[in-house]
């Protein structure tokens, strides 16, 4: 166990009912699976989380960020070290600024992204429809380069602001970040070496005055395909696998190679959108990691193409 006596007390002592020891992760991710966790926090602001991620890192304990839990897979065997889940912390949306004749707005990386997109909608800020029906939190949208094929994250985001694990905030412009195809990075030197134990705090998205109206009939068509295609009734992490860079898209794969409603256990791939892995009926994680296996090896036998995962697998 990573966790001794002295760090749990430690836990206690500071975050009081804000803690959790061995608390299943099926509690706290989307596809409803994942054991326990040896120690969940939600730290209620910016000076709690701050303190929790330098005593970590002090203690040489590993920290795992976490939103909603999308696009998350948590093993049976669950996670060592501490779950810090943001879903508590700091949520604002502001205007801070102005370029090009359009408003920044600076949301919380805690903040969910239908919150951001119903906010520029209210505001009439043309640029975050894209994200409409995105789950998760503007945090893990920002981490992955979350888009459809009507934008991305890189397409908006101006700036972010990122805790590093010694307690100091960064600020990385637009010039400075790395965008690709549902990833995000940057030159570690700007975050002192950091890359993966930095936190992304918030985001600061360039967005444009438009009509409101023709935001909101855009929005409407938007969810209205979304919810056609997408299987909204079981537990899933959205899409499972990145679509290759030219040619079929993962899902059209998956149907061609005839996994579509193909099951193991109580996972199963939808068979209203095949690149949707769902729970349909108490699954384990050991189901889910069996049917990626599965699909994997499929596709590399029938059209010689090595998926690339887009939901992150996680647990000891």
């Amino acid at each position: 166990m990573a966790l001794d006596s002295d760090r749990i007390q430690w836990l206690k002592n500071r975050f009081k009912d804000s803690v959790k020891f061995c608390e299943p992760m099926s509690r706290h991710t989307s596809l409803r699976v994942g054991g326990p966790a040896e120690a969940l926090v939600a730290p209620e602001n910016l000076e709690d989380l701050k303190a929790l991620v330098e005593w970590s890192w002090n203690n040489r304990l590993p920290y795992l960020m976490v939103g909603e839990g999308t696009n998350l897979l948590v093993k049976d065997s669950g996670i060592r070290g501490i779950v810090i889940v943001l879903t508590q912390c700091q949520k604002t949306i502001v205007q801070t600024g102005e370029k090009a004749g359009g408003p920044i707005v600076t949301a919380s990386a805690s903040v969910r992204m239908r919150s951001l997109c119903a906010y520029a909608l209210k505001q009439g800020l043309e640029g975050m429809n894209f994200a409409l029906g995105i789950p998760g939190t503007v945090g893990g949208g920002i981490m992955m380069n979350a888009g459809t094929s009507h934008g991305a994250m890189g397409n908006v985001l101006e700036s972010i602001t990122v805790l590093l694990p010694t307690g100091r905030t960064r600020r990385i412009r637009r010039e400075q970040l790395d965008f690709s195809y549902r990833t995000l990075s940057w030159n570690r030197d700007l975050t002192d070496g950091y890359q993966t134990q930095t936190v992304i705090l918030d985001g600061a998205f360039c967005l444009r005055p438009s009509d409101p109206e023709k935001l909101k009939k855009e929005a409407r068509t938007i969810l209205k395909t979304r919810w056609k295609k997408q299987p909204l009734g079981r537990p899933s992490a959205g899409c499972f696998f990145k679509n290759p860079s030219s040619g079929k898209t993962a899902g059209q794969l998956i149907e061609m190679a005839g996994l579509k409603g193909k099951s193991i256990g109580g996972a199963e791939i939808s068979s209203k959108h095949a690149n949707f892995f769902i729970n349909r009926h108490n699954a384990s994680a050991a189901d889910f990691l069996a049917l990626i296996a599965l699909t994997e090896e499929t596709l590399s036998n029938k059209f010689n193409i090595d998926l690339e995962r887009e939901v992150k697998i996680v647990g000891t």
